[in-house]
C-alpha cells in the first residue's frame, strides 16, 4: 500500500458490505489498471462531443452563406446552445448523482447524437437554433458525468491527471474536427457531415454499455485496484447521497468554482465558436486554410490539459499539499492567459494563431485543475451536482460574452473582445482563490449542517 493509501484509508467512504465481494465472486478474470480504460472511454466521449459541437463553427462560412445568417444571428444561435447547455449542466449533475454514470451517459449521448444529426435538416435560423438548443441539452451532461466518473475511479492524487485525460478529449476533438469536417463538407456537403457526426456518438454508446460499471460493481476489477481507488476518498455524510442545490450553495467552495468559471470560461468559448469566423473574416483564410490551420491552437490546448493534470499530481506526489499544488498550477496558467491580447495587434495571422495557442494551452491547464476542485472539496456522491453548478456559471458567462462578441464584431472589430478576454483569466483566478480558502475536503459535519 502506498503512502497516499495509508494516509487516506481512514477517511474513505463506507460502502455496502457486499460492495467488495460481489464483483470478485463472479469474475472469471480481472483486468489490472482498469481505471485507465474507464477514463479512456470518457476521453472518447469527450472527443466525439467536441466534433459534434464544432461542426457548425468550422463550417460556419458555408452554412451562414447558405442560410443567410448575420454575425448577430450566428451569436443568437450560439447563445441558444449555451442556454440549453447551462440549464442542462445543473440538471445533468443531479441526474448523474441520482441514476449513476452508466445510465446518465446513455441519456446524454442519445440526446446529443440525435440532435447533431438533425442539424442536417436545418433551413434557417429557427430550425438551426432549435436543433442547437437540443444539442446543448445533451452535450452538457458529459462534464458532470466525466467528473463524477473520475471521482469514483481515481484516488485524490491521481484525479487531476484523470481529469486531464478526459479533458484532453475536448482538445483532441478540436484538433480532429477542422480537417475532418472540411474534408467531409467538400466531398459530401454540410448536411451529410452532420449525419456522419451524429452516428459517432451512437457507436460509442455500444462500447460504453458493454464495458462500463462503477468500481464496486465491476466484475473485472482487481481487489488491489479497488482498494487503491477507495483510499483517499472523502467521507460522505450519512443520508445525503445526492445533495440539493441549496445544500451545495451554503458552501463558499461551491461559489468559488461557479463564479470563477463564470468569469474565465468565456475565454474558451470565444475561440471555440468564433475562431473559424475570425480567421475567415479578419485574417482572410479560406475554408480549406481553416481546415489546415485552425486545429493548431487546440493541439496546444491538448498539451495544456495533460500538462496541467500531470503537474499538479506530480507536485502532490512530491509532498506538496493539494492546496499548494492546485493553486500553484492554476496561478501559473492565469498569468499566461493575457497573451491573447497580442493576437489583437499581431500583423501576421500565424503570429496571432501562436498567441491564441498560448491562451488555449493556459486555459486547459487552468480548467483541468478547477474542474478537479469539486472532488477535492466534496464526497463523490456530491461531485456531479457540484460540477454541474460550476457548468451553470460557465454557461452564463459564455452566453453573455457570446452575445457581446456578436454585437461588438458587427459594430467594431475583434480587437476589444480579444483585449477583454485576455484579462478574464487573472480576474477569475482572483475570485477563485478569494472564495475557496484552503483546498481540502469539507468536514462531514459541515456538509450535514
Amino acid at each position: 500500500m502506498t503512502v497516499h493509501q495509508r494516509e487516506a484509508v481512514a477517511t474513505r467512504p463506507q460502502e455496502p458490505a457486499d460492495a467488495l465481494a460481489v464483483p470478485h465472486a463472479t469474475a472469471r478474470y480481472r483486468i489490472p489498471h482498469l481505471r485507465w480504460i474507464m477514463v479512456g472511454l470518457i476521453f472518447l466521449a469527450t472527443t466525439i462531443n467536441y466534433i459534434d459541437r464544432l461542426t457548425l463553427s468550422v463550417l460556419a462560412p458555408v452554412i451562414r452563406q447558405d442560410l443567410k445568417l448575420s454575425n448577430s444571428d450566428y451569436a443568437l444561435i450560439g447563445t441558444l446552445f449555451l442556454l440549453a447547455y447551462t440549464i442542462s449542466q445543473g440538471l445533468s449533475g443531479k441526474l448523474y448523482d441520482r441514476i449513476g454514470t452508466r445510465l446518465g451517459f446513455t441519456v446524454s449521448i442519445v440526446v446529443w447524437s440525435i440532435a447533431a444529426a438533425l442539424h442536417a435538416f436545418a433551413r434557417g435560423i429557427g430550425s438551426l437554433g432549435a436543433f442547437r438548443f437540443l444539442l446543448g441539452l445533451g452535450e452538457a451532461g458529459n462534464w458532470p458525468g466525466a467528473a463524477k466518473t473520475v471521482a469514483e475511479w481515481f484516488p485524490v492524487h491521481e484525479r487531476a491527471f484523470g481529469m486531464a485525460i478526459f479533458n484532453s478529449g475536448a482538445a483532441v476533438g478540436s484538433v480532429i474536427a477542422p480537417p475532418l469536417l472540411v474534408w467531409l463538407q467538400m466531398h459530401y456537403g454540410w448536411q451529410s457531415t452532420f449525419l456522419v457526426t451524429g452516428v459517432l456518438g451512437l457507436t460509442w454508446l455500444g462500447l460504453w454499455l458493454w464495458l462500463y460499471q462503477p468500481p464496486h460493481r465491476h466484475t473485472r476489477i482487481t481487489m488491489e485496484e479497488l482498494e487503491y481507488i477507495r483510499a483517499g476518498q472523502p467521507a460522505a455524510p450519512a443520508g445525503a447521497a445526492s445533495p440539493s442545490w441549496r445544500q451545495l450553495l451554503r458552501h463558499r467552495q461551491a461559489w468559488a468554482v461557479i463564479l470563477a468559471r463564470l468569469v474565465c470560461d468565456p475565454v474558451w468559448w470565444l475561440f471555440m465558436m468564433w475562431l473559424p469566423e475570425y480567421l475567415n473574416k479578419e485574417r482572410g483564410f479560406s475554408l480549406k486554410e481553416i481546415g489546415m490551420f485552425a486545429w493548431v491552437p487546440f493541439l496546444a490546448a491538448d498539451v495544456g490539459s495533460l500538462a496541467g493534470g500531470f503537474l499538479s499530481g506530480w507536485l502532490i506526489r512530491r509532498g506538496w499539499s493539494v492546496n499548494r499544488a492546485r493553486k500553484a498550477v492554476i496561478g501559473f496558467a492565469a498569468l499566461l492567459m493575457p497573451c491573447g491580447i497580442g493576437a489583437a495587434y499581431a500583423s501576421s495571422p500565424f503570429v496571432a494563431l501562436a498567441f491564441i495557442a498560448v491562451v488555449l494551452f493556459a486555459f486547459q491547464v487552468w480548467i483541468n485543475n478547477v474542474q478537479t476542485m469539486p472532488s477535492d472539496f466534496f464526497p463523490s456522491s456530491w461531485v456531479g451536482s457540484a460540477t454541474g453548478l460550476g457548468g451553470v456559471g460557465a454557461g452564463i458567462g459564455a452566453m453573455i460574452f457570446t452575445l457581446t462578441t456578436g454585437w461588438v464584431v458587427d459594430h467594431f472589430s475583434y480587437t476589444p473582445i480579444l483585449i477583454v478576454a485576455g484579462l478574464l483569466g487573472p480576474v477569475g483566478t482572483l475570485v477563485l482563490f478569494s472564495l475557496s480558502g484552503t483546498i481540502r475536503p469539507i468536514e462531514a459535519a459541515k456538509l450535514k449542517a
